[in-house]
């Protein structure tokens, strides 16, 4: 007598086949993604927790120059209103390469000087011109790599890039989190300590919530 095949359990191995070969690619390429972010958060998270720990020197550079009459006349006080707005683009390239600081951005103008802040990852700057006789000074302070990172952690004054950079992150890091989740799930039968330490992951962050912090 002729057995028939069962096919129902060959679909079913087949899906089944078939949604994990697409996890482990998900996983993967999520993780390759996500990787060196990772490495880059885990380690400022050590660092920021400890900051009082990770002492920094600030060092801080002032120069002093004197803008060019003919850069002088476009910020005259009778030809630029007041407000908030940028650098003329000869005066931006001027600050650039005299100063050695950004000459982007907006800038405060007030009836006798122009203000340009220069707030930066681990580190701040600020450049003046005073609008009548053209003096110009600034200062940049640098608190060291580790407050660099730390900055770039929290996403402080890094800008649009980087702020895209942590969205995409952020995405490819939920991926690889429910890929595995996912992939636990599928392997779990096998792995019975698969549920207890995933619950151990959940429990353990909200007891020491609940428990010591006040």
């Amino acid at each position: 007598m002729a057995v028939i095949p069962n096919s129902t359990g060959k679909r079913k191995k087949s899906s089944k086949s078939f949604w994990l070969k697409q996890l482990h690619s998900w996983h993967w390429m999520s993780s390759a993604i996500s990787l060196i972010g990772l490495l880059l958060f885990a380690f400022t998270g050590i660092t920021l927790n400890h900051a009082a720990d990770v002492e920094a020197t600030p060092v801080t550079v002032e120069k002093a120059a004197a803008l060019p009459p003919p850069l002088l006349k476009m910020i005259a006080p009778d030809k630029a209103p007041d407000g908030k707005k940028p650098l003329p683009a000869p005066v931006a390239r001027w600050v650039e390469s005299e100063i050695g600081q950004r000459g982007s951005g907006e800038a405060e103008w007030s009836a006798s000087e122009i203000y340009l802040a220069l707030p930066r990852p681990g580190g701040d700057g600020w450049v003046a011109i005073d609008r009548e006789t053209g003096a110009v000074t600034s200062e940049a302070t640098s608190r060291g790599w580790i407050s660099y990172l730390n900055d770039l952690h929290k996403g402080r004054n890094a800008g649009t890039a980087w702020k895209w950079f942590i969205d995409i992150f952020s995405v490819a890091c939920v991926l690889f989190a429910l890929t595995g989740l996912l992939l636990l799930q599928l392997h779990a039968a096998k792995r019975p300590s698969t549920w207890p330490l995933v619950a151990a992951g959940l429990v353990l962050p909200a007891i020491l919530a609940i428990v010591f912090i006040h």
